[in-house]
């Protein structure tokens, strides 16, 4: 039996056992929407703005470990993935999106919405091809699912041409086909046994985790380490959640923002064992003075981060979880009490707090811990991220997805929808700034017309927070363009005076209402509590919840530009 292209499209994502399919119809994707007509298999899900629809695949894939999938039209639907492309990569996120393009005929000679965009995301994607011949649709399709998980997970972009999508031929697919170049060879063994007996002779080690960890689906089996050795536990901001945050043997996130313990313990550790971490420049701070003292051993599955900004002295190209398993059969307990007892006099002595009065981002995100256990928390980016990162606690039933390589304003909301798409019966709370919860605000009507009882808290503080904190600490207080309050008439040296700024724009509460969603405004400590469960007892529609807080509320401690990551400001 023969199939036009677009039928077979249709086959194929059912083969691949996709349910949700993130889509923007278009001219040249209409014969793939056609085929997609009356599917009862596949939950098309219209979002309103092609950004908003691959940050929701990709907080899909995130929240479910299954592939995401986007669709798309050439030209202006195409470019508007870019961004969610890279990043989704950038976070090693298994997705596939397919775009339509231009008649091959027609490609290369600026035909009316035509775009390359192939050569556009080859540098921030896993991998791209354009479909030129019918026959080669669907071995190109099975290879774009496998490429995307397998090894380290990342974007394939596939590129339909509207021909191929007409043109008939075999209704054949199989499943699974691979590409040379892509598996993963095993773990070296020699060298994991080099990194146990560096561990077992170290007197200050530490474990360094990375998100590599969270995306191998390794967390009871680090934490089993963890427990086994006795080895204290510092994460990157994309590794929280590796071991319980509860653990009495987590110390923190490392970095630019991490705490003082956390920062202290690899700066004075003898062995640092990292595992599923690319050493950038948000957690490592002066190079030359990275954990100078210690032996570095890096487990990551993908050969080129390794030596790529720190040099070490073992290195295992490895999956995070089975390397992690086969150092369970031969780890044993460290005993490294004196050095456990420093870092948590660490902990003790300098710990994350806000000394604020009234309504602070600490005991807005403590609220959340108390009152939702089984959950799922997006964050956007900026000083909510950071905030988020410091005081959320993550352990087996709760989860942070988070734009972490990219650092992508914008991602917290529809990241959110996908979300709440793929774990219907988890509660789902997206924590943001004003400022990024702008960027895809459109998407409160997808979250409406798929009844989506989302929970989200802007933390609007007027500013874009986390450039206006650097102002304050690093540019003489100069505030270019962060004061989102700003209007014409406002004095452009403006200095945070309050008292006659004119008023915010929007009034999020009257925008959430306008689209059918409730709104709350928040500005005192002691409504935290109610707003957040009048929010989940609406099990309809999203809930805005806008908490005012101060605008100068900074992000604490910070480490400043060139310095080492144990000179911090607290």
């Amino acid at each position: 039996m023969e199939l036009t292209g677009a039928q077979l499209f249709v086959k194929a994502l059912k083969e691949e056992s996709v349910t949700t399919l993130f889509a923007y119809p278009g001219g040249q994707a209409i014969d793939l929407f056609h085929a997609l007509y009356g599917e009862k298999d596949i939950d098309v899900i219209l979002p309103r703005h092609e950004q908003g629809l691959v940050h929701a695949a990709d907080g899909y894939a995130r929240s479910t470990g299954k592939v995401g999938v986007c669709l798309v039209t050439s030209g202006p639907g195409a470019t508007n993935l870019v961004t969610g492309i890279a990043t989704a990569n950038y976070d090693s996120v298994p997705l596939v999106c397919f775009t339509g393009q231009v008649p091959t005929n027609l490609i290369g000679h600026h035909a009316f919405q035509e775009v390359d965009i192939v050569s556009i995301t080859r540098s921030i994607s896993k991998y791209a091809v354009t479909v030129r011949k019918r026959e080669d649709l669907a071995e190109t399709i099975s290879k774009a699912f496998s490429i995307a998980t397998t090894g380290k997970p990342g974007v394939v972009v596939v590129d339909l041409p509207k021909d191929v999508q007409r043109a008939y031929g075999s209704d054949s697919y199989q499943k699974g086909i691979t590409t040379e170049g892509y598996e993963l060879n095993t773990c070296n063994m020699g060298q994991l046994h080099r990194a146990l007996d560096l561990l077992n002779h170290a007197k200050k080690p530490v474990f360094l985790i990375g998100g590599g960890v969270n995306i191998a689906d390794a967390n009871q089996e680090m934490t089993k380490l963890a427990e086994m050795t006795g080895v204290p536990v510092v994460t990157t901001i994309m590794g929280k959640g590796a071991i319980p945050t509860t653990n009495s043997l987590y110390v923190g996130n490392i970095g630019i923002h991490g705490n003082y313990a956390a920062n202290f313990a690899i700066s004075h550790c003898d062995v640092l064992f990292s595992i599923g971490t690319r050493f950038n420049d948000r957690i490592t701070a002066k190079v030359e003075t990275f954990a100078a003292n210690a032996k570095i051993i890096h487990i990551d599955i993908d050969a080129a981060s390794i030596f790529r900004n720190i040099v070490v002295d073992v290195p295992i190209i490895a999956d995070a979880k089975k390397a992690i398993c086969a150092l369970l059969e031969k780890a044993k307990p460290l005993r490294i009490s004196e050095w456990t007892d420093q870092i948590n006099h660490w902990k003790m002595e300098y710990p994350i707090e806000i000394k604020k009065t009234g309504l602070t981002p600490q005991m807005i995100i403590q609220s959340i811990n108390e009152l939702f256990r089984d959950a799922i928390v997006t964050t956007d980016v900026g000083q909510n991220q950071l905030w988020t990162t410091q005081f959320l606690e993550i352990d087996g039933h709760k989860k942070m997805l988070t734009s972490g390589g990219l650092g992508t304003m914008g991602y917290g909301f529809p990241a959110a929808i996908g979300a709440k798409l793929g774990n219907p019966h988890k509660d789902v709370i997206v924590i943001s700034g004003d400022g990024g919860m702008q960027m895809n605000i459109q998407e409160m009507a997808t979250a409406i017309v798929y009844e989506l009882p989302i929970i989200i808290c802007i933390l609007n503080n007027g500013y874009l927070g986390n450039v206006r904190q650097w102002q304050e600490m690093f540019y003489d207080k100069r505030y270019s363009s962060t004061c989102m309050r700003y209007r014409k008439n406002c004095d452009t040296d403006c200095n945070i005076s309050n008292h006659c700024c004119p008023d915010y724009t929007p009034n999020f509460i009257a925008l959430a209402k306008s689209y059918g969603a409730k709104g709350i405004c928040v500005r005192d400590a002691e409504d935290i509590k109610t707003a957040l469960l009048s929010a989940k007892q609406n099990t309809k529609t999203p809930t805005v919840i806008e908490f005012i807080i101060d605008s100068k509320i900074n992000v604490m401690p910070i480490v400043p530009p060139g310095n080492s990551l144990n000179e911090m400001i607290l």
